[in-house]
């Protein structure tokens, strides 16, 4: 009965509000049965007849919850709920956010502050709400919002006060311990540490000569077992150094974390190096889709360039022919078409690039690109040039060649140079815009199939029959090693000059390669054809009177019984002329 009383009166309070308030303002009924006045447009408050009639409601129906203290003593009751909290929730994030105050020593209870929001009174330090008091606080007891604020207010600094001067030295002495006993467990594990890596150590050269051999290949002898051990001992020491760095690396933030001020010295360091590692793991594990494509890219590329390689090496054994494009161009257009593929291949890939689309990438990529294009204008133009002369085809590898004065064997040739080696063993690099600008003499191009005209001049005074003179270069031509004789050699006059006749001897030959020995046998045999037929061989400005002079023929050619002929003085008399 006494319920049924007190709810009648309750409806008849609501209907006064209702027949008092009625345009101005209305009410609503929560769940839990906790009677919230809205007012729309006036700040009027409750009468304390009808605060106080509220508030005996919610006492004969509401249950609070405790916020316990450091003594695990109740501080105050939580009983109504704000948002989706529960009482019951917001008891124990209370009583957890007390300890937490309490643990930090440098927290400044002054700071600590009540601050009021829309519909609630909140008590707060720094960025963190201590609690927030709402009217489903402050009803059951009869309490202003702003009141029973600063009652909490009150009791959670005595209670944190209280803590923290009843255990100030007692935690100080602790952490001071911890942080011994810290230091005592760190120093024992690296003595332990360096006592096992001694004996190691130790044991590993008792076995060196059993477990180190050297690692050789047949004649050659990659590692010595002396090496061996020096790259195993290195190994071993960095293994160590890394332990005693993993060590101090978990020691320290221990240690920072014992002591409040501390703690954040602790936090620091972890993120000094875990946030690096921890920044390039999340980018790779971002990139990773990017790097499937990029090695799907690579690998289809990989196999075109394959498949091309195989089509330019049929052209190159003449497996496949084409019309028009020689088989020494295959490995040159190779070249090219594989540049080109990989270049694609490039620009395929640069969108897949990490940072690709970043302004320090494209700078970088366009400083490099200025780079290149002022430094390697030189070498661009050899490239263009080498390209040019692939095509003409003036010359091969292996064939005898002159570039301007030098002359020799092809033994390289690029886009950017070619390589000479000269009849001493010289290598000598000429570039391809130089050989491109210049003249190039090609001996071999024509000699397996038409003969190389090999020729060399020989000056005999106008006493020696022109007839005579030919028959001896040509019967010289004939002995030489390497000369053909078909087509025969022949015999060019090539000057009459005031002293001598110029014969020039011509001969054909198909060792290019070998024209140093070729002339030198050549000029022998001259010599000795010319010593046999009695044929002085003059210096054009050579002068000799003939009589009681030796001939210049080697006295080998000579008769046994030969006299250099004496002098021939003529004396006339003219008997007429006499005085």
């Amino acid at each position: 009965m006494r319920i049924i009383y007190r709810s009648f009166i309750f409806v008849l309070l609501l209907a006064l509000v209702s027949t008092t308030y009625g345009k101005t303002g209305g009410f609503t009924v929560s769940e839990d049965s906790t009677v919230m006045v809205v007012l729309a447009d006036t700040d009027k408050q409750v009468s304390e007849f009808e605060q106080k009639s509220i508030s005996d409601s919610l006492k004969s129906t509401d249950k609070g919850y405790p916020v316990m203290g450091l003594n695990q003593d109740t501080l105050f009751f939580i009983h109504g709920k704000i948002g989706a909290s529960t009482p019951q929730e917001r008891a124990i994030n209370i009583t957890r956010k007390i300890k937490k105050l309490y643990e930090d020593d440098l927290v400044d209870l002054d700071s600590v502050k009540i601050i009021k929001a829309e519909n609630t009174y909140d008590i707060v330090y720094g960025e963190i709400i201590i609690m927030s008091i709402s009217e489903h606080d402050s009803a059951p007891y009869g309490k202003s919002m702003q009141e029973l604020a600063n009652s909490y207010y009150s009791i959670i600094k005595e209670t944190v006060v209280e803590g923290r001067s009843q255990s100030s030295w007692l935690k100080l002495v602790l952490r001071i311990c911890l942080v011994l006993v810290v230091i005592g467990m760190a120093w024992l594990i690296f003595w332990s540490l360096g006592i096992g890596f001694t004996k190691f150590l130790k044991f590993l050269h008792s076995k060196k000569s059993v477990w180190l051999k050297n690692l050789s290949y047949k004649d050659y002898t990659f590692l010595t077992a002396e090496q061996e051990m020096k790259v195993i001992l290195f190994l071993i020491n960095a293994f160590r150094w890394f332990i005693y760095i993993v060590l101090i690396y978990i020691t320290l933030p221990i240690m920072f974390s014992i002591f409040p001020f501390s703690r954040n010295w602790a936090d620091a360091l972890f993120r000094l190096i875990w946030s690096p590692f921890k920044g390039v793991m999340i980018a790779i594990w971002d990139y990773l889709p990017n790097l499937f494509s990029v090695f799907a890219i690579y690998f289809v590329m990989k196999y075109a360039i394959r498949f091309v390689r195989y089509i330019f090496t049929e052209i190159e054994l003449e497996k496949l022919k084409i019309s028009g494009f020689h088989a020494d161009w295959s490995m040159p257009t190779y070249s090219i078409v594989r540049f080109l593929l990989y270049a694609f291949m490039f620009v395929l890939i640069f969108p897949y690039l990490p940072g690709s689309d970043s302004n320090i990438f494209k700078g970088v990529s366009v400083f490099i690109g200025v780079l290149f294009s002022l430094g390697s204008s030189t070498a661009i133009a050899n490239m263009v040039a080498g390209l040019v002369i692939t095509y003409m085809r003036p010359f091969k590898i292996g064939d005898r060649i002159k570039i301007g004065d030098v002359a020799g064997d092809v033994v390289e040739k690029t886009l950017l140079v070619t390589r000479l080696r000269t009849i001493k063993n010289e290598i000598i690099t000429i570039p391809n815009s130089s050989v491109l600008s210049g003249n190039t003499t090609n001996y071999s191009s024509e000699s397996i199939d038409k003969g190389l005209i090999i020729h060399t001049t020989v000056t005999i005074g106008y006493d020696v029959p022109w007839k005579n003179m030919h028959e001896a270069l040509i019967e010289a031509a004939s002995r030489t090693d390497m000369v053909l004789q078909e087509p025969k050699p022949f015999v060019l006059q090539t000057s009459l000059e005031d002293f001598y006749v110029a014969y020039q001897i011509n001969a054909y030959t198909r060792e290019a390669n070998k024209q140093a020995l070729i002339y030198s046998n050549l000029h022998q045999n001259i010599q000795d054809v010319c010593n046999e037929r009695g044929i002085e061989i003059l210096s054009p400005h050579y002068r000799a009177a003939r009589d009681g002079n030796m001939t210049t023929i080697p006295s080998d050619y000579l008769p046994g019984d030969y006299k250099a002929p004496g002098f021939n003085v003529k004396v006339s008399s003219d008997k007429n002329n006499k005085d």
